[in-house]
């Protein structure tokens, strides 16, 4: 009898062990690329006259001139532009397909002759280049992103990798307003090394304060959509977890209503109630709906609840006369007075 309790106590202490174990290794946490909680975000090396850049189009395919035109800014200001293969490539909405658009980024990503990347324009499909890609393709050689709109995937991609990026007028712009054009001329100086500080005017809705942290964002449609990505999602619980940030962001042809459902994503994922400042740029292609004067009304009656500095109107937008370059995963200093805004870039 004592042996039959004995034999039985032995198989049940085995059983247990091996369902604990069994259940320790389901609970493991899926192996990330980087520790997200130790990240440092890079600033890619300045530019010098000389250096390479890379023209490529990750999402959709620009107007025939958009190139070679943005190029001609580029090799003014003494830069050597770089034309990708596919940049003109054509594929239903996209610029070419997934395959030709990713070996354009790969490429501009990998060759260390490259010192920097800027894109031809937005629209759709930069999304669709991230599983391809990891994070030490971003990170390996660290170099600028520059790009807006449906770009902000990228931007994304960069900061969750450790490397800053740059928000700026595009292809587009450096061609249409050429070397000379004063915003044109801020991306440039970034580029080559400057930390920026911007002082706006007022807006009516702003709401008082300082705060400091990393600058992030971009595009509200682009990281609302890509919101689900534990890997690309820069505003992932636990990549802004324990961090100071400063979101920004802005968009193009959205109903109010889909902007606010869009906010709302935001709060109940808890990132209204984690960073530390908002920056609103300007909303543009939308009518007024439901009673509001305007975009900025509506969404002052969610951020102005919370205890931080808010900003409305300003320069981040589809309106490329007022989208001064924002450093993605730098830090800054948001001051929002009576008198106007100020934002600071560096230590």
């Amino acid at each position: 009898m004592k042996r039959i309790v004995i034999l039985t106590t032995i198989v049940l202490l085995a059983t247990m062990a091996m369902m604990t174990s069994g259940q320790s290794a389901k609970q493991q946490p899926r192996k990330r690329h980087m520790p997200r909680k130790t990240l440092m975000i890079k600033r890619p090396a300045s530019l010098k006259a000389g250096d390479k850049i890379a023209i490529i189009s990750p999402a959709s395919t620009p107007g025939d001139d958009n190139p070679d035109k943005a190029a001609a800014t580029l090799r003014a200001w003494g830069f050597e532009p770089v034309i990708a293969p596919h940049v003109l490539a054509k594929c239903h909405m996209y610029a070419g397909t997934i395959q030709e658009r990713c070996a354009d980024l790969r490429w501009a990503l990998q060759d260390s002759t490259i010192k920097a990347i800027v894109c031809t324009r937005g629209g759709y499909g930069s999304a669709m280049l991230l599983d391809p890609l990891t994070h030490d393709d971003f990170r390996r050689n660290p170099k600028w992103i520059v790009g807006y709109s449906d770009i902000t995937a990228l931007h994304s991609a960069m900061v969750c990798s450790g490397v800053m990026s740059l928000h700026a007028n595009m292809g587009g712009a450096l061609g249409s307003r050429g070397e000379n054009d004063s915003i044109n001329l801020m991306l440039r100086d970034v580029l080559m090394g400057s930390m920026p500080s911007y002082t706006v005017p007022a807006h009516p809705l702003n709401k008082m304060g300082s705060a400091r942290g990393i600058v992030i964002g971009g595009n509200m449609a682009v990281f609302t959509n890509i919101g689900g990505s534990r890997e690309w999602d820069f505003l992932d619980r636990d990549n802004i977890r324990d961090k100071n940030i400063i979101l920004f962001f802005e968009d193009v042809s959205e109903s109010m209503a889909r902007v606010n459902s869009m906010l709302q994503a935001l709060r109940l994922k808890g990132v209204l109630s984690q960073v530390k400042g908002i920056i609103v740029g300007r909303f543009t292609e939308y009518e007024p709906s439901n009673g509001y004067t305007d975009m900025y009304e509506m969404l002052a009656e969610t951020l102005n609840q919370y205890d931080i500095p808010v900003c409305y109107d300003f320069p981040a937008s589809h309106d490329e006369d007022w989208n001064y370059p924002m450093i993605e995963g730098c830090q800054a200093t948001l001051t929002v007075a009576p008198e106007g805004v100020t934002l600071t870039f560096g230590k």
